[in-house]
């Protein structure tokens, strides 16, 4: 894993992501790592999380999903591009499309782990497969279709 979490690279002004912004204190914060050539990002499920009593709301693990897709998709990108991970202009990706398969009940209170793997890369979109485990067990699956952020979305 890389020192550095992608999403602690994204600009202050692009961080309030209810998912993955640094800047957002409320928010899940997750953090995405390279590994090999494949992505990882864990994340333990609280309380306010559960669905069912013991069990994870689905809505989280979409939310885990799609934002570890995003932030896989702008590594990526800079990556692809031979620029350092938050180097001027901004690298952003946004969601074009998330398809999520519940697979198992994900447990509440355990330790989640994602990793993503990359099915089509070009400039201004990026395809990642995503798989959601829990205690070694394949709990969710998803693919984020991600597109570079239109530049009326934020101040870059």
């Amino acid at each position: 894993m890389t020192e550095r979490a992608f999403q602690d690279a994204y600009p202050d002004d692009l961080s309030h992501c209810y998912g993955c912004g640094k800047n957002n204190p409320l928010g899940h914060q997750i953090k995405s790592y390279w590994q090999g050539e494949q992505t990882i990002a864990n994340f333990t499920p609280k309380p306010e999380h559960t669905a069912i009593p013991g069990f994870v709301y689905g809505g989280l693990i979409a939310s885990l999903i799609d934002c570890h897709g995003t932030g896989s998709a702008s590594a990526m990108a800079y990556k692809q591009d031979g620029r350092a991970l938050g180097s001027l202009p901004a690298m952003r990706f946004v969601t074009a499309n998330l398809n999520i398969n519940y697979l198992a009940p994900t447990p509440i209170g355990v330790e989640l782990q994602l990793v993503g793997s990359f099915v089509e890369v070009k400039e201004r979109k990026v395809v990642v497969d995503i798989s959601l485990s829990a205690n070694g067990v394949l709990c969710a699956t998803g693919q984020v279709i991600a597109v570079k952020m239109p530049a009326s979305m934020g101040k870059q």
